[in-house]
């Protein structure tokens, strides 16, 4: 049986990182909002699930419906080895993309920082001030956990253990996302980060994920999801 994922059509968002996963699975799925009707079937879904998600994305098998990036990935990565097996790595996994999980809604407040309500052109200075306190301190810190990580005496190429995990698929997205928003930002400071530039180049060479990326299934960045290039934000 095919997973339904749902989520918005045009945007990678947070959806994103449950396709990776389903992808590097090689599991069949159906992007139920991208096909015919598909957004009414995603609202009708939002209103009459037993236990709705508060918003997408979110996850339907047979019975089950599982709502937050996160818990989809807890539930992926049992399903598909993308995650140890054992309860301290499963949780450690765990514990990894919710701290991605706080990176990316750092992200998202960059161009958002007043109110998601509000367009970007009526918070700019707002912005602007978000904007650069993320890259000059929260993503250093947040690359410096990572990288740590990473490089610790015990580390191989992945983020938990010898296999990449869905964490290490979570991670490749945001680097690839920043580079996206914020290229000029994201020159210094991979410089100062090589480990994660060579995850990232990890994750993009797997099979299934260069399949995936070269395919059109790959949505663009785009200025409608988290991550978004305004010029006057990466100075």
């Amino acid at each position: 049986m095919a997973y339904e994922l749902f989520y918005w059509p045009d945007i990678q968002g947070r959806g994103e990182f449950v396709r990776l996963a389903l992808e590097e699975a090689g599991a069949e799925y159906v992007d139920v909002a991208r096909r015919k009707g598909g957004i009414e079937l995603l609202n009708s879904a939002l209103d009459t699930e037993s236990h709705p998600a508060f918003a997408p994305p979110f996850l339907k098998t047979g019975e089950l419906t599982i709502g937050q990036v996160a818990n989809i990935l807890l539930y992926l990565g049992e399903q598909h080895g993308l995650a140890p097996r054992t309860d301290p790595g499963r949780l450690w996994t765990h514990q990894l993309q919710l701290t991605i999980a706080d990176l990316v809604t750092e992200i998202h407040d960059t161009h958002h920082p007043i109110a998601t309500s509000l367009y970007y052109e009526d918070q700019k200075p707002e912005a602007q001030r978000r904007a650069a306190d993320v890259i000059e301190t929260r993503l250093p810190k947040f690359f410096a956990y990572f990288s740590r990580i990473l490089t610790n005496p015990e580390a191989r190429d992945w983020l938990v253990g010898d296999k990449p995990t869905y964490a290490d698929l979570s991670l490749f997205q945001v680097i690839e996302g920043l580079r996206y928003a914020f290229p000029n930002a994201m020159k210094r400071l991979e410089g100062e980060y090589p480990a994660l530039a060579l995850l990232r180049d990890r994750v993009a060479a797997r099979p299934n994920i260069a399949a995936y990326l070269a395919s059109p299934r790959r949505i663009p960045f785009n200025e409608n999801g988290i991550f978004r290039h305004y010029p006057e934000l990466d100075e």
